[in-house]
């Protein structure tokens, strides 16, 4: 399959099962409901390292948040629900209650409850007070700033994991480039986060290393400087490879964000140095969730 000059490859991204919850961040202003939601999301790129993989999914008009004012809404994912519930608690307390004018919503209704500021509201010492409106719990925690509104508890649903693609180009900014325009696009489809450093990693990884301390190494076949000194799946005009990871509610929601991400890259082509699309797997016998390229591009 070649698409504005650019190859399709013939392979799949493989993805695994993972909890995953949404909340709604509200301050005085976009820029500190931004600032809160950045804080949230924070070292949060990997569950390998950083426990869970957290993003922001889009800004909210005060006319979509559950109390008119300026808002963000985030996402974390992790591989359980204990761990989920943890990651959630530990950042909203000390990313979330912390911020000037910050109050802290639920973004989802279904699935299992997890606390969100249902254990918080004990920073109050005593003086927090309990709201229900509409069925729901809300706390009032006294802070210095006047108080910090808090929804007791958010939705903990099913979720994927790990979908993926790589772009191969001629060059470093031409790779970076493409990356950009199709987070850019991909950034417009609901339900899904792109959780690595604006969306885009550099390091790739396989499975094993030769140090045995070592779960994870770098992806040496996708290594531009190594072509000479291992067995290399790049041709000698690509010398970037990027990749982009996506986490989703719903598989269908991430087959969409591929789509749209890997069209944009599409778009600048051949032209524009772009040479090929790829993606990471493991042979399909690690994650149940396959991507495969060139279905989803069909």
């Amino acid at each position: 399959m070649i698409i504005n000059g650019v190859t399709i490859d013939a392979t799949f991204a493989e993805a695994f099962p993972m909890k995953a919850t949404r909340a709604i961040i509200t301050a005085q202003n976009e820029k500190w409901a931004m600032i809160s939601a950045q804080a949230m999301t924070g070292f949060a790129t990997s569950v390998i390292a950083c426990g869970c993989e957290a993003g922001i999914e889009r800004v909210l008009d005060p006319s979509e948040t559950p109390d008119g004012r300026p808002g963000v809404s985030i996402m974390i994912f992790a591989m359980g629900g204990k761990g989920l519930a943890k990651q959630l608690e530990t950042r909203a307390g000390q990313c979330v209650l912390t911020s000037p004018t910050s109050a802290l919503f639920a973004g989802i209704d279904a699935g299992k409850p997890i606390p969100l500021g249902k254990n918080l509201r004990y920073f109050g010492d005593g003086f927090q007070v309990s709201k229900v409106i509409g069925g729901k719990r809300y706390w009032r925690i006294p802070v210095m700033d006047g108080e910090f509104l808090t929804e007791a508890t958010t939705g903990q649903v099913d979720a994927v994991g790990g979908g993926n693609f790589l772009v191969l180009a001629e060059s470093q900014p031409q790779a970076l480039a493409a990356c950009e325009a199709a987070i850019d696009a991909m950034r417009q489809v609901p339900n899904v986060i792109m959780p690595f450093p604006g969306g885009v990693v550099r390091s790739g990884s396989k499975v094993g290393s030769k140090y045995k301390a070592l779960g994870a190494s770098t992806n040496d076949a996708f290594c531009p400087t190594l072509k000479g000194m291992t067995q290399t799946e790049l041709s000698s005009e690509v010398e970037s490879v990027m990749e982009i990871v996506i986490d989703g509610l719903t598989k269908e929601d991430i087959d969409k964000a591929m789509r749209v991400g890997i069209q944009a890259v599409c778009d600048l082509g051949a032209a524009h140095g772009i040479k090929r699309v790829s993606a990471g797997n493991y042979g399909g016998k690690l994650g149940p969730f396959h991507f495969h390229l060139q279905e989803i591009m069909a």
